[in-house]
Parts: C-alpha cells; sequence; structure tokens
C-alpha cells in the first residue's frame, strides 16, 4: 500500500476521504504536465506542431481505456460542456426523465431547454422508480448519472440493458464522474448510447479535462451546433463537412490538460486497474457494514443490494467540525456528511473516521 500512497503526497497531511469532490493528483502526473510546460517555454509553436498526433494519441488512450473507438471518442475540458452541446443537438420538444436531486450539470441544462421534463425518485427503489416513469411518461431520452453525487447511489448497469431491450428507442445519456475509473466500464457492451465525465475525481488527473462517447447509433438522433475551426480537416474544408464527433473539439486543443487525462489513466493500468478497482470494491463493502452498524446509513444505501464508494452519513454541522478538527477531509452535502474512498485510502483511515464518529 506504501507502494501506492508514496505518489500521493497530500495523503501524508491528513485523511482524505473525498475524492468525490477532488481527485488527488499522483506525482508521476504532475512531474509529466512540468516537462511539457518547459518543452512548451522553449520551443514555442515547434512544440505545438505535433499537437494534433499527440491529440489522437489521447483519444485512442482514453478510448481503449473503457472499450469504446476513437470515432466515438471526443476530448471536452470537462462534463458540462460535453452535455451542453449533446442537449443543444437535441430536437425541441423532446421528453426527457431525470432523476430528482441529480448533479446540477445533469438538470438545469435540460430544465433550462424547451423539453418536457418528468423524474423519478431517487432511493432504495430506484430501478423500479424508473422503469415505473418511463412506462407512465413515454419519454424520448433518459438522463442520469451512473453514481449519484450525494450519496453514492449507483444505478444498475444490468437493469439498464433491460431497460433499453423493453425500450430499444429510449435515448440513454448518462453522467461518469463520479464513476469512472472506480469500477470497469466497458462502453461496447454497455446499454448506455452517450456518456461523459470530468476526470479531476476518481481518474485523479486534474482539472481542466473530460471526455464524452456518443455511439453512432445515437447519432441519428442529436445535431450538435457547436463548431469552430478545429472541427475540420483542413483549411479548405467547409463546416458541414465535419465529422459528429468533432463538433465537441471546436477549438484549439489543451495537450497540457488532456495530456495530464492521458498520463492518469496510463499511471492507474501502471498499478493494475482490476486490482485496485477491486480494492475499492472490498473497501467499500466493510466501510458500509461499520457504517450500517452504527446507524449511520439511510435506507436510499442501507437497503441496496450494490453501492459505489461514496456515503452520505448521518450528521449535522457540528459532526462536521469534529471531523473537520480531526484532519479529516470530506464534505457537507444534502444534509449529511459525504465520506469517499478511492484505492489509496487505508483501513487506518476508515477506523479513524470510525473512532471521531463514534465520540461525535
Amino acid at each position: 500500500m506504501e507502494e501506492i500512497r508514496k505518489h500521493f503526497p497530500a495523503l501524508a497531511a491528513c485523511t482524505y476521504l473525498n475524492t468525490a469532490s477532488n481527485g488527488v493528483i499522483p506525482k508521476p502526473v504532475v512531474e509529466w504536465r512540468r516537462q511539457h510546460d518547459m518543452d512548451l517555454m522553449n520551443h514555442a509553436s515547434v512544440f505545438r506542431d505535433q499537437h494534433k498526433k499527440h491529440i489522437e494519441q489521447i483519444r485512442k488512450t482514453v478510448a481503449d481505456f473503457f472499450n469504446a473507438s476513437e470515432e466515438e471518442t471526443a476530448l471536452v475540458p470537462n462534463f458540462s460542456f460535453g452535455m451542453n452541446t449533446v442537449l443543444e443537438g437535441l430536437p425541441k420538444g423532446q421528453k426527457i426523465l431525470l432523476l430528482k436531486n441529480d448533479y446540477p450539470s445533469i438538470l438545469w441544462p435540460a430544465e433550462t431547454r424547451d423539453f418536457e421534463i418528468f423524474y423519478a425518485e431517487i432511493d432504495e427503489h430506484l430501478e423500479q422508480n424508473i422503469a415505473a416513469a418511463v412506462e407512465k411518461h413515454k419519454p424520448d431520452v433518459f438522463l442520469f448519472s451512473i453514481v449519484q453525487w450525494l450519496n453514492g447511489v449507483k444505478i444498475d448497469l444490468e437493469f439498464l440493458k433491460q431497460l433499453k431491450s423493453y425500450h430499444p428507442n429510449l435515448l440513454l445519456i448518462a453522467d461518469g464522474t463520479q464513476y469512472l475509473g472506480a469500477e470497469v466500464f466497458n462502453f461496447k457492451d454497455n446499454a448506455i448510447d452517450v456518456v461523459g465525465a470530468s476526470a479531476y475525481k476518481w481518474l485523479t488527473a486534474g482539472y481542466g479535462n473530460g471526455f464524452i462517447m456518443v455511439k453512432e447509433a445515437a447519432r441519428e438522433r442529436i445535431f450538435p451546433k457547436t463548431l469552430g475551426f478545429n472541427s475540420a480537416e483542413r483549411f479548405e474544408s467547409k463546416p458541414e463537412e465535419t465529422m459528429f464527433m468533432k463538433h465537441f473539439e471546436p477549438g484549439h486543443q489543451d495537450t497540457l490538460n488532456y495530456g495530464s487525462l492521458e498520463q492518469a489513466i496510463l499511471f492507474q493500468k501502471k498499478l493494475g486497474t482490476e486490482n485496485l478497482y477491486e480494492r475499492i470494491k472490498i473497501f467499500s463493502a466493510k466501510a458500509r457494514e461499520q457504517f450500517a452498524e452504527r446507524e449511520f446509513l439511510k435506507n436510499d444505501t442501507l437497503l441496496r443490494e450494490k453501492h459505489s464508494s461514496i456515503f452520505n452519513l448521518k450528521g449535522d454541522s457540528v459532526l462536521f467540525q469534529k471531523l473537520k478538527s480531526a484532519n479529516i477531509i470530506c464534505s457537507p452535502r444534502g444534509g449529511g456528511i459525504r465520506v469517499s474512498f478511492h484505492y489509496y485510502n487505508t483501513e487506518e483511515e476508515l477506523d479513524k473516521l470510525l473512532q471521531v464518529l463514534k465520540r461525535g
């Protein structure tokens, strides 16, 4: 475990249980960023001459990591940009199903456009609520987070396959920001049609980078309007010749930030991705068991069969201040205290949290 934690200096200064807010950037990524900027400073445009090849290389790394094709993948500065581009490309009047209290970058772009909006509740019966809402409202689109930011409730991906089989015309658009980087995800074999993410949380890539993936069949229903010179193949290209995914990349692409995403993925792969994800799974199960015994969980987490590694614990501002005083980094969210565990967290850190909760 020390072999992993040595790459994350921030972990030595506190008990960091806040990846759901901000993932810790590993040293190798920071060292790569430093060299990148030195090269840009010393060589200017000569360094940038190769940026298109570099971006293509980054896109391939991202696509391969999630078993998508390069033609399905675009690099975006954050999830919000990608989602607004998708929704702006949907025809007006679409029926869209949302989840109540989902992340604002999911809700706001849909609610402020000319769509007909419906909602399903997020609780221990999440999948049943979604199925009932789809049967009742017959939406064109279901727009949702795979893992909920407030309480860590994770949608059942097998349920989505079943939902898609019953409603093949239902477009599934997902935010993977609180999910991708913590569990294996196979875009090709998944029912989701469109998925995007910011990479500063579980992928530990820092800010200013993310991606969006769109399956070919979904492109017949989305007509993105975003456009810029980088969308073109050549100087002589016409705007109407723009390839679908290039609508998501309208301007000069930042090799520093997107390169950081690639480096973070390569770092995770070097450590052994599946072993890291298995560690998160085991750690999350243990934490959930401990929280349940101490009655810190609500039914939306307690009564579900599977859960993520994000938990919203019963607690007020007084308890949050006690945790803060104990140098435990977490977040007040949704009327409780949100803690989250990544592969770099330890059982000793969980024990420390439980001790403070016990005193609280």
